[in-house]
């Protein structure tokens, strides 16, 4: 059976865990045989890959080629200016469509990307032993454990009233940051809310689904970005969506 931490191997490497949580990684690599042997795995195909020399610069002749097709001539001579004009033209717009398109296309495919590691992150908690770092119903225990371990103050309160009790809260890591992630519970079922600073200026951020049999719902509000997972219904996660920022 693989060990329960492998997980958390990938993290430790990029750096992406904070000191505590890194702390402990190291202690359980001088006991796992299993975590080590994969630590040690990506250190070499990354110092193989510096190695390798895969890549190569454009040379200043393809340079020049390139800003001559797309029409960077100095003072093309007036005799060719009508032979100079179609493919310039032509080369120019394909550039200009390609890059409104990327433009267009790449905030949906970061924003599925980063909803599929939110999705993962609530499936992983679910696993024995790591739902929680701090295990508490009161929002006065939970929201100072936060402090020094993040850099902003996630919406920590507990809504039992409202049926959602609050459970307690842990460290994650998501979209290569650390990330507050709140637990509460609906009638025996576990959902996740994810807090991290608003440091872009994605319109396309806020929207609603469902992945591998669990919903979600994402927003920005003020200064953060904030996901609920779990498989309660879409209304149940709309419900605490709006306890959360009425």
């Amino acid at each position: 059976m693989g060990c329960d931490l492998q997980h958390t191997v990938h993290g430790y490497f990029d750096g992406e865990l904070d000191a505590v949580r890194a702390a402990d990684f190291e202690r359980h690599l001088e006991v796992c045989d299993e975590c080590r042997h994969s630590l040690e795995q990506i250190e070499s195909l990354r110092s193989r890959l510096k190695r390798s020399a895969i890549y190569e610069h454009a040379s200043p002749g393809l340079h020049a080629e390139i800003r001559k097709k797309i029409g960077f001539q100095e003072k093309p001579a007036k005799s060719s200016w009508r032979w100079l004009l179609v493919p310039s033209f032509g080369i120019a717009s394909v550039v200009a469509v390609f890059w409104f398109a990327l433009t267009l296309v790449q905030p949906h495919t970061d924003n599925a990307r980063i909803t599929a590691e939110l999705v993962d992150a609530h499936v992983r908690s679910l696993q024995p032993g790591h739902l929680t770092d701090v295990l508490s119903t009161d929002q006065h225990t939970v929201k100072p454990w936060f402090d020094g371990k993040l850099d902003f103050i996630p919406p920590v309160a507990d809504f039992a009233d409202q049926g959602f009790p609050l459970e307690g809260g842990r460290l994650d890591v998501v979209d290569g940051h650390n990330v507050a992630a709140l637990i509460y519970g609906r009638r025996k079922h576990t959902i996740n809310v994810f807090a991290w600073p608003d440091k872009g200026s994605d319109t396309l951020f806020d929207s609603s689904g469902s992945r591998q049999g669990y919903n979600w719902i994402r927003w920005k509000s003020g200064d953060m970005r904030l996901c609920v997972v779990s498989d309660v219904s879409i209304a149940d996660l709309r419900e605490l969506k709006d306890l959360i920022h009425p």
